[in-house]
């Protein structure tokens, strides 16, 4: 049978009426035993499916979640995504996965589109500015952001946070760095946009300071947070910056791709140059010499966000607003 069976062929096919067959098929309503079981019979063998659309425009409930992340092929984001998945399965929710490539004009398309799809909730990791994006999250019935802060004076509107606490992060892995004896030590950033690098780079201004040995502008570099991006930028510093003895990398793509640069320039890592990376995906062990690194709890991110979009779906608007999760520095050979 053809999938465009309606509720107006069962209640013919039965002999009832439309409205009985909405009792049966939503569990509602009065309906004699009889009558239910001779409508469910005409439904399996029709092979009956409901509409997921018309329901949800009869109940304002979807069952559905969105996930904007910038990067779909980043280890990083693979495993936020599972954990969300996970969580959303758990309860019975489907995630629309949505991929933005880490462009600011794909963001708004994709949360228009969002809208449009009439989804329960989003969560986001989002480059935009902050005034635009609370904009655009108002039109959302709830919202989460990761590794994002917003303004708490958005009483209209109040959007849950689940972050890493980056500036940690980023003292941690300075701090490393400093006890092994390095002094000049430079940033490969990511993207200026990112509010995860910003923390990062406070760490580690923060820490250099504090240890009397404050940073010149010029050992920050932004790049794109790829492999391809940290070679460039990593290619580029150490050829204006020589005299640099190590590097804090915004991610480990962009150390791995550090990592490539070294190796054009005929530096051994970490004799000539440690490097340090971020967030311990799994391929930051499997390369030569090993990756240290801050570890983050990506699957977390994606579970804790997921189950705090929940509770905001649920009505919950208590103080679980903000969940912040700690970051663990992993040391390997790459800075020992």
């Amino acid at each position: 049978m053809s999938r465009n069976v309606t509720v107006a062929d069962i209640a013919r096919e039965a002999g009832v009426s439309m409205m009985t067959v909405s009792r049966v098929i939503n569990h509602k309503g009065e309906v004699s035993a009889a009558t239910r079981q001779r409508v469910q019979k005409v439904i399996d063998r029709l092979n009956y499916r409901p509409s997921g659309i018309a329901r949800s425009l009869a109940t304002n409930h979807s069952g559905t979640i969105g996930l904007m992340i910038p990067d779909v092929s980043n280890p990083f984001f693979a495993a936020v995504a599972r954990g969300a998945e996970h969580v959303a399965g758990a309860e019975g929710y489907n995630i629309f996965l949505c991929n933005t490539e880490e462009d600011p004009q794909r963001e708004l398309a994709v949360l228009h589109s969002l809208e449009e799809k009439r989804v329960d909730g989003v969560v986001v990791f989002s480059r935009l500015e902050t005034r635009q994006l609370v904009g655009l999250l108002k039109q959302q019935p709830a919202s989460v952001l990761i590794n994002r802060q917003t303004s708490k004076n958005n009483n209209d509107h109040a959007i849950g946070t689940v972050r890493l606490d980056d500036v940690l992060g980023g003292q941690l892995v300075t701090r490393h760095l400093l006890d092994r004896g390095h002094r000049r030590i430079g940033f490969l950033a990511g993207p200026p946009t990112s509010h995860s690098g910003q923390a990062r780079a406070k760490g580690y201004l923060q820490t250099m300071t504090a240890a009397g040995f404050p940073p010149d502008p010029l050992w920050v570099h932004n790049c794109a947070p790829t492999v391809e991006g940290g070679l460039a930028s990593a290619r580029d510093l150490l050829r204006l910056q020589p005299t640099l003895t190590a590097l804090f990398c915004f991610n480990d793509l962009v150390a791995v791709g550090a990592l490539q640069a070294c190796v054009e320039l005929g530096r051994a890592v970490p004799h000539d140059l440690a490097i340090a990376g971020y967030d311990d995906i799994p391929l930051a062990a499997l390369v030569t010499p090993p990756l240290t690194t801050c570890r983050t709890p990506r699957y977390e991110l994606g579970a804790q966000a997921v189950q705090l979009l929940l509770n905001r779906i649920r009505g919950c608007n208590e103080p679980c607003e903000e969940v912040v999760l700690q970051p663990e520095l992993i040391i390997r050979a790459s800075a020992p």
